[in-house]
């Protein structure tokens, strides 16, 4: 059985509103009858050009978002017939690593409290029990204890995403969906991120749906690779089929499009 399953997952948005406020009619399928198995220790990598709906499906796999119909099951339970208390206790095993490091930490709180949050709320710690936890995790994603007392706006954007990982680890999860953890950073530094959640994978155990408009990127970290344009998965296969033999002419495009990364 796969960890995750997806099954026809459809989320459609409406349009919205024009310039002048006026309401505009029809919608948009950001994701359009996506259906993909994920399967335990692996990494699947999602690629895609910006729009395609990658990030959109990540949500909905963790339930950030509601699906407009279709499935998503972790470990064979369906999570989006569950009530949202219920969902809560999925939160362990499902975690998210945001695109922004910067963004997705609260620049009011300590280092120590960005990553202890989400030990105050599942699990009961003692104060020093949480710190070591904590201590633990920063050194699992390269920083050291000092870190714990400053706050995000004083580390580089590498660091901060170290930061954001070590959150995501904090309630040691099954599942990471990685949202273009590197597309913030510089090339070197995004490469010693894509080195870190590969050593992360294996010494955690962890499963990634890995989520880039970076063919190079994707192909270094990930098992398999499903390629997304327009709200479909138009091409799914091994690491090896995607980038050697591609089928589609868009998985073609998109691979004479990105520029090598060093590895």
């Amino acid at each position: 059985m796969a960890l995750i399953e997806i099954r026809n997952l459809i989320k459609v948005f409406p349009l919205g509103q024009s310039v002048f406020g006026t309401p505009l009619k029809g919608e948009v399928r950001a994701v359009d009858d996506v259906s993909l198995d994920i399967v335990s220790g692996e990494t699947l990598g999602l690629v895609g050009e910006s729009g395609s709906g990658k990030s959109t499906l990540g949500r909905l796999v963790l339930r950030l978002i509601e699906p407009t119909s279709g499935s998503v099951s972790f470990e064979g339970r369906d999570l989006t017939s569950v009530s949202r208390p219920e969902m809560r206790q999925f939160r362990r095993d499902l975690q998210i690593i945001f695109q922004d490091p910067f963004g997705s930490l609260d620049p009011r709180f300590r280092v120590e409290d960005v990553i202890a949050e989400p030990l105050i709320i599942h699990e009961s710690l003692s104060p020093d029990a949480r710190r070591v936890r904590v201590s633990e995790l920063l050194r699992a994603v390269g920083l050291d204890e000092s870190a714990m007392r400053r706050f995000p706006h004083e580390f580089s954007g590498g660091q901060r995403q170290r930061v954001g990982i070590a959150r995501a680890l904090a309630l040691r999860p099954k599942f990471i969906v990685a949202d273009e953890p590197v597309s913030a950073l510089d090339v070197s530094v995004g490469a010693q991120i894509v080195n870190l959640l590969g050593q992360l994978q294996r010494d955690f155990g962890l499963t990634y749906l890995f989520i880039s408009h970076s063919m190079p990127v994707v192909r270094y970290l990930s098992t398999r690779i499903a390629v997304m344009r327009q709200g479909k998965i138009v091409e799914i296969g091994t690491r090896e089929q995607i980038t050697e033999r591609p089928a589609h002419l868009y998985t073609q495009t998109l691979l004479k499009a990105t520029p090598e990364i060093a590895g």
